[in-house]
């Protein structure tokens, strides 16, 4: 290795697990404490009580007003069969069929009124997906909803029951914004580019499909299942384990103590009387003791991802639109991360150690 070749470069570290990449002051996931704080505000108290887009207002703007606008008529224009796929590929065409402009040309102000406008259509397009092909419900009664969440089920279905409206909102606000996830890396790497803001999302929606980011929370209904069916939930925890398999929604690699979503779910599941809370509390207390029992050396506690597929369950929501309306809820972070990466003004380009083969001729290879 030649002298001082890579002199300034920090330890390799697979993952990039604990390299701290950028400063923000967006959310503040408490590892220690078990508490999850947006903008220094606890979710414990916006949950159930202030409705998404106003959160979106406060993790962007630092303030609950104007919040995260109307979606502007806009209409999917070809369905895949996956709302991942969807809504990746239309959030790309937004920078054309909006003309939006790159993020290195145009002002603050104009970066933080196209992400509005690009959040609030990719939660509209979200629910044109899950519509498939059943005819468009009009915009005047899509309009007479009063918050984000109803609009998104009067877009999907035509109707809104209130339970489902609670419970889509409550899930929204708990999985906003968490801090420097693969998803929220990916959108921040983009606009650090200068890329336009629907460049930015569609590349976090990317990252967010793959099933290690998120992807749990479509397991964990089945599991709830398999419970009931099987009657004993200690035995079936013993027997899950004793096959290798992993017990969805549980472990966390940022908390040491209970995920604070995990909580402020479980207790949207009981006030809005979830007929699922009863067996998803027995395979959670029969998971965290065999856990405790097996791993006594780690703190494997309950995550936000096994709350969630109680949450959404109540909204009807079926399993595989899981990791779409994680999307919807997650465009306030991105939203809130993009453009504190556009004020650093900084290119994340980071470095990389060469370990490949030595100086060769070509007639060796």
């Amino acid at each position: 290795m030649v002298p001082g070749r890579f002199e300034g470069v920090n330890e390799f570290k697979p993952g990039l697990e604990g390299v701290v990449a950028f400063e923000t002051e967006i959310a503040e996931p408490d590892k220690e404490g078990g508490a999850l704080r947006y903008r220094g505000v606890d979710i414990e108290e916006l949950v159930g009580k202030v409705p998404y887009e106003k959160v979106w207002g406060l993790l962007v703007d630092d303030s609950f007003d104007p919040g995260m606008p109307r979606a502007e008529d806009l209409q999917l224009r070809a369905r895949t069969g996956s709302a991942m796929a969807d809504l990746q590929a239309a959030t790309a065409e937004l920078g054309g069929l909006w003309t939006l402009g790159q993020l290195i040309d145009i002002t603050d102000e104009q970066a933080r009124d196209d992400l509005a406008r690009v959040s609030a259509g990719m939660i509209s397009l979200v629910a044109q997906s899950a519509r498939g092909e059943s005819p468009r419900v009009p915009d005047e009664q899509v309009a007479e909803g009063d918050i984000a969440a109803e609009r998104f089920l009067l877009r999907w279905r035509g109707e809104a029951d209130p339970r489902h409206v609670r419970a889509v909102d409550s899930y929204w606000v708990s999985a906003a914004e968490h801090g420097a996830n693969a998803s929220t890396f990916t959108g921040r790497i983009v606009a650090s580019t200068g890329a336009d803001c629907g460049a930015a999302m569609s590349a976090a929606v990317g990252a967010l499909s793959g099933p290690l980011h998120g992807g749990a929370p479509t397991r964990v209904l089945k599991m709830l299942d398999e419970v009931e069916h099987a009657g004993d939930v200690e035995q079936y925890v013993r027997d899950l384990l004793d096959r290798g398999e992993r017990i969805m929604g549980f472990g966390h690699r940022v908390y040491r103590a209970e995920d604070p979503r995990a909580r402020v779910l479980r207790r949207t599941a009981h006030e809005l009387e979830s007929p699922r809370v009863e067996v998803a509390e027995a395979l959670e207390n029969a998971a965290l003791e065999e856990l405790r029992a097996r791993h006594p050396e780690r703190v494997l506690a309950t995550n936000v991802e096994f709350w969630s597929a109680v949450v959404l369950d109540i909204a009807d929501i079926p399993p595989p639109l899981f990791p779409a309306m994680f999307a919807c809820a997650r465009v306030a972070g991105w939203s809130a991360h993009i453009l504190e990466q556009k004020r650093s003004g900084r290119l994340i380009r980071p470095s990389a150690k060469y370990v490949g083969p030595a100086s060769r001729s070509l007639e060796s290879v």
